[in-house]
């Protein structure tokens, strides 16, 4: 039986290329709304990061959620997906 590829993205903060199932994916739907999509299934933009809040800091001040994203990201949502983020750390 032939082996499939596992998908790889590059997480917005530390540039790793990493296995799709490994890393979190940020969206952004056309209400320009940003969300957690646990499932990679949410319609919209996607950026992946991977599931630490350092990596979240690093794309902060790479601004690499603004490059994948085309689009000013507020400081807002940099906040609500740092609580998220470790909320889900804690568990």
């Amino acid at each position: 039986m032939k082996q499939r590829k596992t998908p790889l993205r590059k997480c917005t903060g530390c540039q790793e290329m990493k296995s799709k199932k490994e890393l979190i994916r940020i969206v952004r739907n056309d209400e320009g709304e940003f969300s957690l999509d646990r499932t990679g299934k949410k319609p919209g933009r996607g950026a992946y990061i991977c599931p630490n809040s350092e990596c979240l800091t690093k794309a902060q001040k790479s601004k690499g959620l603004e490059r994948s994203f085309k689009a000013p990201v507020p400081k807002e949502v940099y906040e609500q997906l740092l609580n998220e983020l470790c909320g889900e750390e804690n568990e």
